[in-house]
């Protein structure tokens, strides 16, 4: 699997040292676009994911790595990336980050000054959720590696960093320390920040990231990536649908309403477009279809969302799996179908086919993940490559063989069929799961459908 994009690059080998990795979606990034990369993940079952998926892992602590085994990291690694965890930042959580945002600038400034790692983790221990802390840990990482012996002090050359919108404050602030104070060390970078939505990448999602992109000073200026395709306008869609009705005519794929003045970038990808033909062993989901979410919910039924797959999907989420999923027989009936499958799920986040999901909370790991060709874009954009190919992801993944993935969990884990003490303990593996089982709706008709019915199938 290979991208049409040329290997020249501003660094002559590219290699990426994934902080909390995931299942992959940045690794399957760099392996389109001809890029090694080393993940780091904590999760067990992501971790088994990424061993059949092929991608080299350690199943670890990133913090835990950074304090006690740096120096085994591959020194040729000059490329650092990562998504720190964004439940206590998301707007989805209970908002500990975003309380604590002061706080953690004044960690980076403590960090960039020089500050020892004891004297900050003793006050790192004080935030009310420990998670709010591993935001630092890319800069950590990155001083760590002007210190390391087995580099000869050699900093990164490159970093990106993608979190939910939330943290655009702390990478506004990551910006300006690095440019303008640098490394400990006195490394400086040029940087580059935005939020930026994947659609208009080629996701089939709508889903915004808040993005950092820094190149170490004299390898120039970076830049964001530049939109591929079209924004998804929700308002335009609901007039133009509107409309439809008006006129008693369904719109084509043709006539999906797009912004007028990017009549230079492609079309948003919609779920349909993603989702209906044939591909590995998708056997294809037939349209049309609706999915009702209840992302952004908070749990209440008349709040559920309720998209066409003539659209994009909704932020794919843990809930991914609860979607509901609507099949359209006629205009006058329309039944409940087959939930999302997690191929499925990932075809949305714009994963291959076929990518092996494995262990368990896999709708976890599917909402958790980066998504890959949003990846491509960002790596692509870091490193100076060409624009990815609006295609690069849409052939079915191969599998890693047995032997092939027993080689990467004895690197991984420490044996080649188990994991072994030095992995993080089974009891921290996954986060503590709802008690309160989901309400599944009866085959009923949403009733944001019924006024619709004609334009939104």
């Amino acid at each position: 699997m290979t991208s049409t994009a040329s290997p020249q690059s501003i660094l002559d080998k590219p290699y990426v040292l994934d902080l909390f990795a995931g299942p992959g979606g940045l690794d399957v990034a760099g392996h389109v676009l001809d890029i090694p990369s080393l993940g780091i993940e904590w999760d067990k079952s992501a971790c088994l994911t990424r061993y059949a998926a092929g991608l080299d892992t350690l199943h670890a602590d990133v913090s835990a790595v950074r304090r006690d085994a740096f120096e085994s990291l591959p020194p040729e690694i000059n490329v650092l990336a990562g998504g720190p965890p964004c439940q206590t930042y998301s707007v989805a959580g209970k908002g500990a980050g975003r309380q604590a945002l002061d706080e953690v600038k004044k960690y980076i400034e403590r960090l960039t000054a020089g500050d020892s790692d004891k004297a900050v983790d003793k006050d790192l221990s004080n935030l009310s959720d420990p998670r709010t802390a591993m935001v630092l840990e890319p800069l950590r990482y990155a001083i760590q590696a002007t210190r390391s012996p087995n580099r000869d002090g050699r900093p990164y050359d490159v970093i990106v960093l993608e979190q939910v919108p939330a943290v655009i404050a702390l990478w506004e602030h990551y910006a300006t320390v690095l440019k303008e104070t640098g490394l400990p060390d006195g490394t400086k970078y040029d940087v580059a920040v935005g939020v930026l939505s994947t659609e208009t990448f080629g996701v089939p999602q709508t889903r915004s990231r808040a993005v950092l992109i820094a190149r170490r000073a004299g390898l120039g200026l970076p830049s964001l990536p530049r939109a591929t395709h079209r924004t998804y306008e929700a308002k335009a869609w609901n007039r133009q649908s509107e409309q439809d009705t008006d006129q008693a005519r369904q719109p084509t794929l043709d006539e999906e309403p797009q912004v007028a003045d990017d009549s230079d970038l492609l079309p948003w990808r919609s779920m349909g477009d993603a989702l209906e033909d044939s591909v590995g062993a998708h056997p294809g989901r037939a349209t049309p279809f609706l999915v009702r979410s209840n992302y952004g919910s908070s749990g209440i039924p008349g709040r559920r969302g309720v998209r066409t797959d003539r659209q994009p999907a909704t932020t794919v989420t843990g809930r991914i799996s609860r979607f509901v999923v609507f099949e359209h027989l006629d205009e006058n009936i329309v039944r409940e179908g087959a939930r999302f499958s997690m191929n499925e799920a990932g075809m949305l986040q714009s994963f291959p086919p076929d990518y092996p999901w494995s262990g368990t909370a896999q709708a976890q790991q599917v909402g958790n993940a980066v998504p890959p060709v949003f990846g491509t874009h960002l790596l692509s954009a870091a490193l100076g490559l060409p624009t990815p190919d609006a295609d690069v992801l849409r052939k079915p993944w191969q599998a890693a063989t047995e032997s092939q993935q027993a080689k990467l969990r004895n690197h991984g884990c420490g044996a080649s069929d188990a994991c072994t003490d030095r992995c993080p303990r089974p009891e921290t593996q996954s986060p503590p799961r709802s008690t309160t089982p989901p309400t599944i709706g009866g085959p009923r008709r949403p009733a944001a459908l019924v006024s619709r019915r004609s334009s939104s199938l």
